[in-house]
């Protein structure tokens, strides 16, 4: 059985009118294996909504550092491929190596769905792309 990380179970935060989720592999493989999702193209494919699309770009959750120091301050952070190449990083698996530093990964993907502004004190739109994906990865993962 995969290990599962508090952290990495999905998490997700606003950005003007951007909502970004963080993936793990191993529960895309989950939703593979269980008809639920797929990955097609560089793309998220949710069955469960009638096969919507989300574009993936290949990133890692910073788990915990394994040894050296923090100083980039990557623990429970995200970063895709490009971000860590700017770093000079390097991955093995579920790990990375930013100089001296080695770290504990969780391999994953970032997606970016456009989120629908709402009305000050209005009810959150329940059918926005944004909504529909959260509510399939908070209802899947839990």
């Amino acid at each position: 059985m995969p290990r599962k990380w508090p952290l990495a179970r999905g998490g997700w935060c606003k950005l003007w009118g951007v909502t970004k989720l963080f993936l793990p592999q191993a529960q895309l493989e989950e939703w593979a294996l269980a008809d639920k999702a797929d990955l097609r193209e560089g793309k998220l494919v949710v069955m469960a909504e009638g096969g919507v699309s989300f574009p993936l770009t290949p990133a890692v959750h910073f788990v915990q550092l394994v040894s050296g120091e923090d100083t980039h301050g990557l623990v429970a952070r995200v970063k895709t491929e490009e971000q860590l190449s700017r770093l000079g990083a390097e991955q093995l698996a579920d790990s990375v190596l930013v100089g001296d530093n080695a770290y504990e990964v969780v391999p994953g993907y970032v997606t970016e769905v456009a989120s629908t502004p709402r009305p000050e004190g209005g009810a959150k739109k329940p059918d926005s792309e944004a909504d529909l994906l959260a509510a399939f990865i908070l209802n899947k993962m839990g």
